[in-house]
C-alpha cells in the first residue's frame, strides 16, 4: 500500500482509516504486545513520521481500535441478550444466563479481550492528556450502553450495574492472559503436567467470576 501527501480532510481520514485497518489487521495475526509503530508504518506504505502525524503513538493507534471493537463488542452483545435472556425467569437464573453470554460471547473476541488486558498497564501510558482524555470520554459512554444492557434483564442490580460491567471488562482482560500463554510456558506446562493448573481457559474462567460476582451482589429474595 502507498499514498500521495493527504491534502484535504477526506484525505486525511482516508488516510487515518488505512492505518486502523492495518493495525487491525495486524492483530489478527499477533498479540497486542508484538505490534510496532515500525511495522504497522511498513505494512500501511508510510513513514514512521508520517504515521505519526495522525497518531502521535502506537498506543493512540490501539486506543482508537479498543474503543472501535468495544463498539461492535456492544451491539452484538445486545442482540445475543435479548434472544437468549428470558425476562420473565427468576433473578438467579437471569444472571446466570446473563454471566454465560457475556462470556461466551467475549471469550470469541480474543483482540479484545487482549486490548483489555493491556488498557491500564500499557494503552494509556504514552499518550496525551488529550488523547486519553478523549479515549476515556468515548469509555464512559460504552460503559453506560453496557451498563443499560445489563440493567435491562438484571434490573436488581441498581447502581451496581455500572460497576458488574466494568468488573467485566477488567476480567476479560485479566484472565485473557492467563489462557493464551507464550511458547515457552506452553512448553513448560507440556514438560510438567502440574504447571498446566495456571494455564486457565477464558470462557470456563470468565463465566465462573461473572456468575460468582453477580450472584454475590444481587439482593437476597
Amino acid at each position: 500500500m502507498s499514498f500521495q501527501r493527504a491534502r484535504t480532510e477526506e484525505q486525511r481520514e482516508i488516510r487515518r482509516r488505512a492505518i486502523l485497518d492495518m493495525a487491525s489487521a495486524m492483530l489478527d495475526e499477533m498479540p497486542v504486545a508484538a505490534v510496532t509503530l515500525n511495522e504497522l508504518s511498513r505494512r500501511v506504505g508510510l513513514a514512521k513520521p508520517n504515521v505519526l502525524r495522525y497518531f502521535e503513538s502506537r498506543e493512540a493507534v490501539l486506543l482508537e481500535l479498543l474503543d472501535r471493537f468495544l463498539r461492535e463488542w456492544l451491539a452484538e452483545l445486545a442482540d445475543e441478550l435479548a434472544a437468549d435472556v428470558d425476562e420473565s425467569r427468576p433473578m438467579a437464573e437471569r444472571a446466570t444466563t446473563v454471566a454465560g453470554i457475556l462470556s461466551s460471547s467475549l471469550s470469541s473476541r480474543a483482540v479484545l479481550c487482549d486490548l483489555f488486558g493491556a488498557q491500564g498497564g500499557v494503552l494509556e501510558h504514552n499518550v496525551s492528556v488529550e488523547v486519553v482524555a478523549r479515549y476515556k470520554r468515548a469509555s464512559l459512554d460504552r460503559l453506560t450502553t453496557m451498563t443499560a444492557l445489563i440493567q435491562k434483564y438484571l434490573p436488581e442490580l441498581g447502581e451496581n450495574a455500572t460497576l458488574f460491567s466494568l468488573q467485566t471488562m477488567v476480567m476479560a482482560g485479566a484472565l485473557s492472559a492467563y489462557s493464551t500463554p507464550p511458547p515457552s510456558l506452553r512448553a513448560a506446562y507440556q514438560a510438567e503436567p502440574d504447571l498446566a493448573r495456571f494455564h486457565l481457559e477464558l470462557k470456563d474462567s470468565l463465566e465462573l467470576a461473572l456468575t460468582a460476582t453477580l450472584l454475590g451482589v444481587l439482593p437476597r429474595p
